[in-house]
């Protein structure tokens, strides 16, 4: 059943190719039955960007969803995920093809400049928002991951401020245009520095306000989150800071935390289970279309050269928009096709460069999966059931 999924553990299966459900599925009921595992799917994940890239409505990623839970025989709870809304022009398809979960980025409206701003440029800056007031609510509040002192509390305030704000638009006009409940999430995840336990609580502080009633939150972590690859950073600095950032959510226990960019993050999975249980929600997106290469590169190896030479070419313009580092004279020469994807710097490559690659061979990939369709879910079957062992929350 198509619907909210609330405050349960979830996780949004991306699919780039509308052909990845019954490879998710059947991950999923692998470790239901082995784990008991109580993590609800989202089964259609889309961001407005990846479907400028992909050439894909909001309704035909919903519609491809549905068709593989109808023929697969699906019959628990599934939500559907408008992913990294920006304006109120993007809500309005993913409205009328009923969407159940809509995800905000405000990453346009902060101030990523505050990290760094000396005090009086933050108090001249707080005073076109509502500086005072705030202060009240705030200043001295002590909690159990910090103080908000002068200037931390400035930094929180010019840093996120309009960003709240602009999210708390885009929650009002979402309550004029849906008959009914839906999840909401805010994403600031895709910001220049880590959003710190202080800041998260302002912002939580700010939205609960402002009467949102929002399902879940994506913070900035520390370290590096890239596409399609493990963690990068310190895991032992990540571990105390998410003890910080899961007292904020305890504290106001109305929302659970999402990781984007939570593809191939195995060594943060257990982490997120230790501090945050079952609240929390994990993001992938296109490792379902590198398990889709992986399959190419045994079934169409022809294929899968070209599409890595497409690949090599147009990896600088379309990093652009992606956290990565991958280096393309990283990659040795004669690395075997079917070793791309096991290798850090090919795997992003491949990763980023959906939208180029689906442009010139969108149909040729399509039809050779629907070809060896067999092999592909199981490739995407190994791959999830993966993830969702690390991130299992026992019923």
């Amino acid at each position: 059943m198509l619907t909210p999924l609330g405050l349960s553990p979830s996780f949004g299966f991306g699919d780039r190719l509308g052909l990845a459900t019954p490879g998710h599925i059947q991950a999923l009921r692998d470790v239901q039955q082995a784990m008991g595992c109580a993590i609800l799917p989202v089964f259609a994940q889309q961001s407005v960007r990846e479907n400028a890239r992909t050439g894909r409505t909001p309704q035909q990623v919903l519609d491809d969803a549905r068709r593989a839970v109808e023929a697969v025989g699906w019959e628990g709870p599934w939500g559907a995920d408008a992913d990294h809304l920006k304006t109120p022009d993007d809500l309005p398809p993913f409205v009328r093809a009923g969407y159940t979960f809509y995800t905000v980025d405000p990453g346009a409206h902060v101030d990523n400049d505050a990290d760094a701003d000396p005090l009086p440029v933050l108090r001249e800056k707080a005073r076109s928002l509502n500086g005072d007031e705030i202060a009240a609510l705030y200043l001295n509040l002590e909690t159990d991951f910090g103080m908000f002192d002068e200037e931390t509390l400035l930094r929180a305030l010019v840093k996120y401020a309009r960003a709240v704000r602009h999210a708390v638009e885009m929650y009002r006009r979402l309550c004029d245009l849906v008959c009914g409940d839906f999840d909401f999430e805010v994403s600031v995840d895709e910001t220049d520095a880590p959003t710190t336990p202080l800041e998260h609580f302002f912002i939580a502080g700010e939205l609960t306000r402002a009467g949102v009633r929002f399902t879940s939150l994506a913070p900035r972590l520390l370290g590096r989150w890239e596409k399609g690859v493990d963690y990068i950073g310190d895991l032992t600095a990540l571990d105390a800071e998410l003890a910080k950032h899961a007292a904020v959510a305890a504290h106001f226990g109305t929302y659970k935390i999402s990781l984007h960019s939570g593809s191939d993050k195995f060594s943060v999975y257990p982490l997120l289970v230790k501090h945050f249980g079952g609240r929390i929600h994990v993001k992938t997106a296109g490792t379902s279309y590198l398990e889709a290469l992986r399959t190419l590169a045994a079934t169409s190896p022809a294929l899968m050269e070209r599409i890595w030479i497409l690949a090599l070419e147009r990896y600088e313009a379309d990093r652009a928009t992606y956290h990565v580092s991958a280096d393309p004279a990283q990659v040795p020469a004669d690395l075997p096709l079917t070793a791309l994807l096991d290798h850090f710097h090919a795997r992003q490559i491949l990763h980023v460069t959906f939208g180029s690659v689906l442009a010139v061979f969108g149909p040729e990939i399509q039809a050779e999966l629907a070809r060896n369709a067999g092999a592909y879910w199981a490739n995407l079957r190994s791959h999830f059931r993966r993830h969702l062992e690390f991130l299992s929350y026992p019923l």
